[in-house]
């Protein structure tokens, strides 16, 4: 089992930049698959990016591609979420979520652990 425990989120302008991160207990961090998902008020939980165990795959929901980075250091147990050229639509609670099997997927119900958020929001 691992938990998750994210950070990071604050309030910032439009085109300003935001590092989240998300810390994970338990030795066995760099068994799990990682993701960042975002729920705006209103709105259903939607998928942001994902990392492989390794780092070496990356996606990305096409509204964020180009603008965030997601990354990893599994010495540190750490996932991170660089996000660039914010706008007021990415304004949400971001989640990182933990994948036992590996294979890339933007589906929640495929994540088996979750933190608790932490909340992004962007004035224009």
């Amino acid at each position: 089992q691992v938990q998750l425990v994210e950070s990071g989120g604050g309030l910032v302008q439009a085109g300003d930049s935001l590092r989240l991160s998300c810390a994970a207990s338990g030795r066995t961090f760099s068994s799990y698959a990682m993701a960042w998902f975002r729920q705006a008020p209103g709105k259903e939980r939607e998928f942001v990016a994902y990392i492989s165990r390794s780092g070496g795959k990356t996606y990305y929901a096409e509204s964020v591609k180009g603008r965030f980075t997601i990354s990893r250091d599994n010495a540190k147990n750490t996932v991170y979420l660089q996000m660039n050229s914010l706008r007021p639509e990415d304004t949400a609670v971001y989640c990182c979520a933990a994948r036992v099997l590996g294979s890339p997927t933007v589906v929640t119900a495929s994540y088996d652990y979750w933190g608790q958020g932490t909340q992004v929001t962007v004035s224009s």
